[in-house]
């Protein structure tokens, strides 16, 4: 049984993680500080070692440097720059995932490091085979968030929206349906910033108890209640002369309403036990699935919080859409699932393109990147194949969009004239923004009988 040291000072979320990995057949030791780590890691034949880059007593980082062993290092973050996961790596980490993070992707990435570790491998020598240079590893992590050029006019928008209130402190607002890409869109603005060499730090306010929001936001002092084992920095603290972003805000009680709020008009903190003021430069982006207006109006949000969130507010849009970039997002979660599951898959075959021009994708950008991983996953030739896809996509069904419910047919015709009037009834051009030959194109408009 591979033996894995989690070291972590959030004590429930490392409860959490050693519950998920015993049942899948580890034997999994805990530490909540670098210190007790380094002991564990001597008294015991470990495996895999996950620790988190931020320590009460040091980072991630100094651990990684200290470790003689040929051990593969995993650090968890929810520090997600290139900068911190390239630092790590070039100090001998084997990986990184960024919190927060599915339970497929760290059992994937564990798998991986056990398959990697061979009786010659060592830190120095799994280092580089890694990458021959930083800029090799630069690039390599890169492709975990890199920015795509997007052809469709709602990301056209969305991407002036975000040129416009990047470079100042404005708090902003994102909504939009689940899946939409609100995370993604909010480390845009904060790496397209003045602030971006420093920290982004997201929190899910949704997965937050209320007993511990105060806890998350302002951080705490040991032993100033019960489980609090060891001082932690709160995410204002974290996120100091950076972007905090605050996912899910609409899910706050209303009494952590009134916390969150004293903080953004003070611009002070203080740690949970503590008595010293702590000043914190933030920018502030949230993000919400809800009608933020609506839950004021109900008494369920604070007004006054509602409109120091919303100095600027845009809408990520649903993938229904923005079609014209379904290709950009689907080679992109290809290669990414390639590298995730070391697997080549090379393309999709043409009636998988014709399944995920027609579908609706209720779940948005995150549906398409699941069903391509599942994809990946299960196609053993170089391209994937429709019946390796959700039984659910191949059904009829209705699209939901901007226009209200159609059919899937319904739906096509609509993306057909949509992209017919956006490229002057070029249909040449109209063809290549579909992503279809020009001679599908032609039997298309025969087909619902346009007169174009």
């Amino acid at each position: 049984m591979p033996k894995i040291l989690i070291i972590e000072d959030d004590t429930s979320f490392a409860q959490m993680l050693q519950k998920f990995l015993s049942r899948n057949g580890f034997d999994v030791i805990l530490s909540s500080t670098g210190l007790d780590g380094e002991k564990q890691i001597e008294e015991h034949t470990l495996d895999v070692i996950l620790t988190d880059l931020r320590l009460p007593d040091y980072d991630g980082i100094q651990l990684i440097n200290s470790i003689q062993d040929d051990i593969p290092v995993i650090v968890m973050t929810g520090y997600a720059e290139v900068q911190t996961a390239v630092e790590a790596m070039k100090q001998g980490a084997y990986d990184y995932v960024s919190k927060p993070f599915t339970p497929d992707q760290i059992l994937s990435t564990i798998e991986n490091a056990l398959k990697g570790k061979g009786p010659s491998t060592n830190k120095k020598t799994q280092q580089e085979n890694k990458t021959t240079s930083e800029e090799t590893l630069s690039e390599s992590v890169n492709r975990r968030g890199e920015h795509l050029e997007f052809v469709s006019a709602a990301s056209e928008k969305l991407q002036q929206y975000i040129s416009l209130v990047a470079p100042t402190d404005m708090s902003v607002l994102i909504t939009g349906d689940s899946g939409t890409g609100k995370e993604v869109t909010a480390k845009s603005i904060h790496s397209t910033s003045k602030r971006n060499k420093a920290p982004f730090i997201a929190l899910d306010c949704g997965a937050i108890p209320k007993e511990l929001a105060a806890s998350e936001f302002f951080g705490h002092l040991k032993g100033s209640f019960t489980g609090a084992i060891s001082d932690k920095v709160g995410s204002f603290e974290a996120a100091n002369g950076g972007t905090l972003f605050l996912d899910e805000v609409g899910n706050l009680s209303y009494e952590n309403q009134i916390q969150l709020l004293r903080a953004l008009q003070e611009r002070k903190i203080k740690r949970i036990g503590s008595n010293k003021e702590i000043n914190v430069d933030v920018r502030i982006i949230s993000a919400t699935n809800e009608d933020l207006k609506e839950a004021v109006g109900q008494g369920d949000f604070r007004e006054d919080l509602y409109h120091r969130l919303n100095e600027f507010s845009l809408k990520t849009p649903s993938l229904v859409n923005r079609m014209e970039d379904l290709s950009i997002f689907s080679k992109y979660f290809l290669s990414l699932s390639n590298q995730k599951l070391n697997k080549n898959v090379q393309d999709f075959n043409g009636e998988v393109w014709e399944i995920f021009k027609t579908y609706h994708w209720p779940g948005n950008i995150r549906e398409l990147q699941n069903v391509i991983q599942r994809a990946v996953l299960l196609t053993e030739g170089d391209k994937v194949i429709s019946t390796v896809l959700p039984i659910d996509m191949l059904e009829p069904s209705t699209v939901e969009n901007s226009s209200g419910t159609m059919t899937k047919e319904e739906f096509e015709k609509d993306q057909i004239i949509r992209a017919l009037k956006r490229t002057n009834y070029n249909k040449s051009k109209a063809a290549k923004l579909l992503q279809v030959t020009r001679k599908t194109l032609y039997n298309r408009i025969n087909h619902y009988n346009l007169d174009f």
